[in-house]
């Protein structure tokens, strides 16, 4: 389909189909604007076919196949091994690792013995701990949390749960 006969009709597709949404895709064409509009404006044959010939060609252009770079990756190692020997074993890596021939690392997220990851605060200036105190003040907890005091002054075993 070729290019739209109204331009704003055109900039209204183009802005679809860059993911605008269509009141703002009717604004930026240069309409007044108006959600019923813009709405009816999107449902239009020729601009919702307009809209995914847009998106298609972009998708086309984007693909590029595993097959394709390996096959680009290839050619550098052919081009390369007698030159660079560093850059062919690159490009012999890199597809390794397109391929998963490498094993995943493993990554520890834990302290010693797989516990928590000690945290020394000690030598914190103000500041920190206050900028400690504001990410994490949320999450240490408030009134009826496990860790809060009883404001009713009984316990669990005594409300009789």
């Amino acid at each position: 389909m070729p290019v739209l006969k109204n331009a704003r009709h055109e900039a209204f597709a183009q802005a679809l189909a860059k993911g605008m949404t269509a009141t703002d895709a009717y604004s930026a064409a240069g309409y007044k604007g108006d959600r019923t509009a813009a709405s009816r404006l999107s449902t239009n044959v020729n601009v919702s076919q307009r809209v995914n010939e847009i998106k298609s060609r972009v998708a086309e252009k984007a693909e590029w196949t595993a097959a394709d770079r390996l096959s680009a990756l290839k050619s550098i190692f052919d081009r390369e091994a007698e030159k660079d020997a560093r850059v062919a074993i690159s490009a012999i890596a890199e597809a390794n690792k397109m391929q998963g021939s490498y094993a995943p690392t493993k990554r520890e997220l834990s302290g010693p013995g797989g516990g928590a990851i000690p945290i020394d605060l000690t030598n914190a200036t103000d500041d920190e701990l206050a900028a400690l105190k504001a990410i994490f003040g949320p999450l240490a907890g408030g009134a009826g949390d496990d860790d809060a005091s009883d404001p009713s002054g009984g316990s669990e075993e005594s409300s009789g749960a």
